[in-house]
């Protein structure tokens, strides 16, 4: 059994210190066997901003995988943004973009979606897909496989918003290496999903998006990051929510597997 802690969308320079301590405190009670920060780290991917996101990191005492979001790219500094879109994510934070963990019961990569040619959209290119298979490709069960991205691959339950770039064509790849759970963020709203009720995959896959974890900038919805149990059968994704003091569990949706398919529990 392994814990997951899914945070996103901090967005420093927006953040609220109250709820990021919170956060803080509530990650090391939960105890996660690794902690996924699925981008938009910061505001508007600013120097300091980007040395407070390190600095707030460097207190999760677990295992990470993060990958960077769309304002992790400059937005004003037109040079930056064209020549140079992630040096400051990659000086503060990594230079590793494709980010992998494995131990033997979870397999994570992580795929940076953001480009420096969309305002708010990402993509994923054909490149990363081969990257995708190079690593997840030769996994096989019992372990779970989970691909970590910033931008969503099924539309929102709320608001009419434009899926990841060539998301038809990747899910194809993600379906042929047998990726179990997709987490993302973006979206600032907290939902779950299963791939098939909107592609025609082989396989279920569930999708996790994770709402703002610390930022100010919510979209009707309270700061919340998911908290996910797994093994090969099980699969429990908690939302935690800040109620103005502390992170509670807000609702927790369960997925079991009977062999061929994720199946969702009421």
């Amino acid at each position: 059994m392994r814990k997951i802690a899914h945070i996103s969308d901090l967005h420093f320079g927006t953040e609220d210190n109250q709820i990021a301590s919170g956060l803080l405190k509530d990650i090391e009670e939960k105890n996660p066997s690794l902690v996924v920060v699925s981008g938009d780290l910061t505001q508007r991917a600013r120097a300091g901003q980007f040395k407070a996101a390190k600095e707030y990191l460097d207190k999760i005492h677990f295992p990470k995988i993060i990958v960077p979001g769309n304002h992790d790219i400059p937005l004003f500094d037109i040079f930056r943004r064209f020549f140079f879109p992630l040096t400051r994510y990659k000086k503060y934070i990594t230079e590793d973009l494709t980010p992998f963990y494995r131990d033997d019961e979870i397999a994570v990569l992580g795929i940076n979606t953001a480009r420096s040619f969309t305002w708010k959209n990402g993509r994923i290119s054909v490149e990363q897909m081969q990257v995708v298979k190079d690593n997840l490709l030769p996994i096989k069960m019992p372990l779970i496989e989970i691909l970590v991205i910033h931008h969503q691959f099924i539309p929102s339950p709320t608001e009419n918003v434009s899926l990841v770039g060539r998301a038809t064509q990747a899910l194809e790849v993600i379906d042929e290496c047998g990726i179990d759970l997709v987490l993302a963020g973006h979206l600032h709203e907290g939902f779950t999903g299963d791939i098939q009720t909107y592609h025609p995959s082989r396989r279920s896959i569930i999708i996790a998006q994770a709402g703002t974890a610390i930022s100010n900038r919510r979209r009707g919805d309270p700061n919340s990051y998911n908290f996910i149990t797994l093994d090969h059968k099980h699969i429990l994704i908690e939302v935690r929510l800040w109620n103005g003091s502390t992170f509670e569990k807000s609702e927790e949706v369960s997925y079991k597997h009977d062999g061929e398919k994720w199946n969702r529990k009421n």
